[in-house]
């Protein structure tokens, strides 16, 4: 049953124009074509800013942990679970519970935000003198620039 159903797939297809694949060059742009993908070092330097930003935001604004810190170094919200859990009461522990996963997900959210600042640095960084090491190898031996014309009979 199988078989006979690749048959009539073959056959239907035996008809159609086949379509190669064509290595040499990219197809022509049609006028209004954008790019598929374009990353400017404005982009990239406005995204590691913001990224830094809310880092730093992150910091200073959201740390519920070492708000209020005593002299034993515990935050307002940890000696209120604590006080609660020593009265009895079921809160105290939920409290110490929210307490615990908001600061792993805040410090979480600052990892990533790190993160993201310096690798778009570094990419920044890399790809530029990725394009100074290209440029320096792709120039005629008196330093002029080679047009891409001249390029393309090195890649056939």
């Amino acid at each position: 049953m199988a078989w006979d159903e690749w048959e009539q797939i073959k056959a239907r297809t035996a008809d159609r124009p086949t379509r190669q694949t064509r290595l040499n060059r990219a197809p022509a742009r049609r006028q209004g074509d954008r790019p598929d993908l374009v990353a400017q070092q404005d982009d990239l330097g406005a995204v590691g800013h913001d990224a830094s930003v809310l880092h730093s935001d992150l910091v200073e604004k959201v740390d519920i942990a070492g708000a209020g810190l005593n002299s034993d170094h515990a935050g307002s919200t940890h000696q209120a679970a604590s006080a609660l859990s020593r009265s009895n009461f079921a809160m105290g522990d939920e409290l110490m519970t929210t307490l615990t996963v908001w600061e792993s997900q805040v410090k979480a959210v600052r990892h990533a935000c790190a993160q993201i600042s310096n690798h778009l640095d570094f990419s920044k960084k890399l790809h530029a003198d990725d394009d100074a090491e290209i440029a320096a190898e792709i120039t005629r031996r008196d330093g002029a620039e080679m047009p891409a014309s001249e390029l393309g009979k090195y890649f056939t």
